[in-house]
């Protein structure tokens, strides 16, 4: 008997619900539907949804742009959950349950800054500009 290949990776499902997550819960927030004075204020990006592989929590990677506080945004997401679950119907009725979501601080751009001020600083200069000169 063939058995399932285990692996880290999300599969293709995952991935195809896990944007069409995504997509609803964007559409939620623009609306303005969820009533609370701290997201009302806040753009927020949601970069990423990761499903679980039974497709019942859907974790939401969100960046709140135009402040440092990220903590404040993310508790009131967490707080407003529920409320935001229950708005996703409309969008996401194909689903047999409706997924838990959960929101998450998004640091992938803060690694990203980390890296690029890690290129842009002397030392790398100094070794990409003595490659050049060899050749």
């Amino acid at each position: 008997m063939a058995t399932k290949p285990t692996s880290s990776a999300p599969s293709q499902r995952m991935l195809r619900v896990g944007e069409q997550v995504r997509a609803a819960i964007t559409q939620v927030l623009q609306r303005g539907e969820v009533r609370d004075d701290v997201i009302e204020k806040t753009v927020i990006s949601i970069s990423e949804v990761r499903m679980s592989p039974d497709l019942k929590i859907a974790t939401a990677y969100v960046t709140p742009l135009g402040i440092s506080d990220h903590g404040a945004v993310i508790d009131a997401l967490n707080r407003n959950a529920k409320y935001i679950r229950g708005r996703l119907g409309p969008q996401l009725r194909q689903m047999k349950y409706m997924p838990e979501v959960r929101f998450r601080d998004d640091t992938s751009f803060d690694n990203y800054k980390k890296i690029d001020e890690l290129l842009r600083s002397p030392e790398v200069q100094r070794d990409l500009d003595g490659d050049t000169e060899e050749e």
